[in-house]
């Protein structure tokens, strides 16, 4: 028998080298499929990780860990679950989703995952970024002071709105959301756009590209596209992929526009997968898992150390409803909101801004005195007029019972042709503060 003090080295050595060994379970057995989700036994992995689940036929469907319940792995894919049955592989990648990001992406369409869709070849990645991204800390955030021209006079002359502001835009449906939107891309003094179509109508996403954006506008943008037919967590990351792409350009100096269409259906598909997973509805149905994923995705956009987001977000409002949850939540979360009015787009005034109803809490903030005191002045006649309008238009008004009203019906044909544009029309920011002036001048 060899001696014990000879043993201990040789002892030591090995606890040595498997005290370095991973002991992680890297697969696991799908063992159920209920819904939406796929519970799996193991492998060892963490929320937002991505998992390849192997079927019988074909490659790896790409799954995201969701949750955990009695011992087994939540997951949800990211694509169709054609041919995983029972048993089926499922393998950790240890982690989240990430994209590619270049400046080669200006021009590009890519999917909800942020793989190229437009036929037009690979992209060449500067680095991966994970679509997770990381909220800038309040004191690393530029104040913002000068406005960001998007060539519609109804915003830029009295809703003004600044370099990295963040904007709402409230409307139901067809009243002229993605066509203004197509109006700011093509127009805006931004270096670059990122456009992120989420939970869209399959036919309108070419509608989009070719019509409402154009050769202009796409030779500087950059669109991400998540369809209302894929799962939903593809439309999730959608989301997410666009806020990382343009978080890339603002983290290289750039004042990059982004605009997402919509909130409202990015906020279905998380309370699709809050449903999931077993979260309890709570307002009108949704999640408490949607009011904690719309901050995080908000506030990711906004001024930077260097560069600048300005975010324009469409909130999609049920039945013309601009009190509901997801819209009273995104309202309180951004800084300020534009209405779009189904009245006025019945009269076919575009674009369909209520000034009266819409506000800018940072044009104060990036405007001159002179600019907010001629938008002050107009925007005082536009509820004068308002108010007495039934009176008017019934000829129970009698001309010269008030002054005000007087000058709010001369001034009236002025100010409504000023608030209308067409779709094909472009104003520079001169162009629209003269504009203003010869508003108010009546001339």
């Amino acid at each position: 028998m060899r001696n014990t003090d000879e043993l201990t080295p040789r002892v030591a050595h090995y606890e040595r080298h498997l005290a370095q060994l991973d002991d992680t379970i890297h697969s696991g057995r799908v063992s159920q499929v209920v819904g939406l989700t796929i519970e799996s036994m193991g492998p060892t992995t963490n929320i937002g990780d991505l998992c390849l689940i192997q079927p019988r036929r074909g490659r790896g469907i790409p799954a995201e860990v969701v949750g955990f319940r009695d011992q087994k792995v939540l997951l949800m894919p990211l694509s169709e679950l054609t041919g995983v049955g029972p048993g089926s592989l499922v393998m950790a990648t240890g982690s989240p989703l990430t994209v590619s990001v270049s400046d080669g992406l200006l021009g590009r369409v890519l999917d909800g995952l942020g793989r190229p869709m437009d036929g037009k070849g690979h992209v060449p990645a500067a680095k991966q970024l994970s679509v997770q991204g990381k909220i800038p800390k309040p004191l690393e955030r530029q104040r913002i002071k000068s406005p960001l021209s998007v060539g519609v006079r109804a915003i830029d002359g009295l809703l003004t709105c600044g370099r990295g502001q963040r904007i709402g835009v409230f409307a139901g449906s067809g009243v002229g959301k993605s066509t203004l939107l197509g109006m700011m891309a093509r127009n805006t003094e931004a270096d670059v756009n990122v456009i992120a179509l989420i939970g869209e109508r399959g036919r309108e996403v070419r509608e989009f590209l070719e019509r409402d954006l154009g050769p202009e506008g796409m030779a500087r943008s950059v669109v991400v596209v998540a369809t209302s037919d894929q799962p939903a967590l593809v439309r999730i990351k959608g989301a997410m992929v666009a806020t990382t792409i343009a978080e890339y350009f603002r983290d290289r100096g750039r004042d990059v526009l982004f605009v997402m269409d919509s909130v409202t259906r990015l906020a279905l598909a998380q309370r699709e997968v809050g449903l999931a997973t077993g979260e309890p509805p709570a307002t009108r149905g949704y999640t408490p898992s949607v009011f904690a994923l719309l901050p995080r995705i908000l506030e990711r956009t906004g001024p930077g150390r260097v560069g600048t987001i300005t975010a324009f977000y469409t909130v999609l409002v049920e039945g013309d409803d601009f009190n509901e949850p997801v819209s009273d939540t995104v309202r309180g979360i951004l800084d300020g909101h534009i209405v779009l009015s189904r009245a006025l787009a019945e009269k076919n005034h575009y674009p369909a801004i209520d000034v009266l109803a819409s506000v800018s809490r940072l044009m104060t903030e990036v405007s001159s005195k002179e600019h907010q005191t001629l938008a002050g002045q107009i925007r005082a006649s536009m509820a004068t007029y308002a108010d007495a309008e039934d009176l008017i238009n019934i000829g129970a008004y009698a001309p010269g019972s008030s002054p005000q009203i007087d000058a709010a019906i001369g001034l009236h044909p002025g100010i409504t042709a000023f608030l209308r544009q067409e779709v094909t029309e472009a104003s520079a920011w001169s162009d629209t503060l003269a504009r203003l002036e010869q508003v108010l001048s009546n001339e």
